[in-house]
């Protein structure tokens, strides 16, 4: 290499070698690379880069506008305005018991049984029950823990309240209100035996206002009664009431705890 050779020195350009033609122009190799220069590029703004696009805002974004979002909203919305809470006087087993009652009907017309009268000593068709219990509402039904990973749940038994996806809100005997999540946890269901539309098979709690006050044991339930009892996972159960009536269950085998 030369002595005087400095390559930090800027290149000279004249006015008639710009640098952007004479590089498009030796690249191209067209028959008269000047013309289509004119033609198409030069005095022309030409992007080197694609642009950058304008994403939307995340508030009107498909995830906050989904059914979900939408629904949690609901559910927030709910449990400020406290719609899923009982007043501490209204916490009394004995003012839900014609709630259970009324479930009990229920459960006698969806399931067609028979009276006692009619045919005594049959015993229904428990399988034929199965598809129709996993779409029931449960709402007013006596639900009992058999078994939990909280062994202080074990043996729990009470009318349920409320359902949601997740839990069961239920009330005891002795007037307390219990939340029991589904997760983990076999429940059992009781049905009757018969039929209850004739309203004789559980007796009314009709009685003067001091009797009332008395033991709750005393209050007759469906358990008082010849019934059947059915095992409810809470792993398979975790649907809502209102998704569940529409939802097509398939026979698949669990996993004890």
């Amino acid at each position: 290499m030369a002595a005087d050779v400095d390559p930090y020195r800027p290149k000279a350009l004249g006015s008639n070698a710009l640098y952007t033609p004479t590089y498009v122009q030796s690249h191209l190799t067209v028959s008269d690379p000047a013309s289509l220069y004119n033609a198409r590029i030069k005095g022309r703004h030409v992007p080197l880069a694609n642009p950058a696009k304008d994403r939307p805002p995340k508030s009107t974004s498909k995830k906050s506008t989904g059914k979900t979002s939408v629904r949690k909203a609901l559910v927030r919305d709910r449990t400020r305005k406290g719609g899923w809470q009982l007043e501490k006087e209204a916490e009394r087993f004995d003012l839900f018991v014609p709630l259970h009652r009324l479930w009990v009907e229920y459960m006698s017309e969806l399931l067609g049984l028979a009276s006692s009268s009619e045919h005594p000593s049959r015993m229904p068709n428990s399988a034929s029950m199965h598809p129709k219990l996993v779409k029931a509402d449960l709402h007013g039904s006596l639900l009992t823990v058999r078994q939990s990973r909280n062994p202080c749940l074990v043996g729990l038994s009470g009318i349920v309240l409320y359902e949601s996806e997740n839990a069961f809100r239920v009330i005891t005997k002795i007037n307390q209100v219990k939340l029991i999540p589904k997760q983990n946890t076999i429940f059992v269901l009781a049905i009757p035996l018969y039929s209850t539309l004739d309203a004789t098979q559980i007796p009314s709690t009709s009685r003067p206002a001091d009797a009332q006050t008395q033991a709750q044991a005393s209050i007759p339930t469906v358990l008082d009664v010849p019934h059947l009892e059915f095992e409810l996972y809470g792993n398979q159960f975790r649907y809502r009431s209102a998704e569940r009536a529409g939802r097509k269950f398939k026979a698949k085998e669990t996993i004890e705890l």
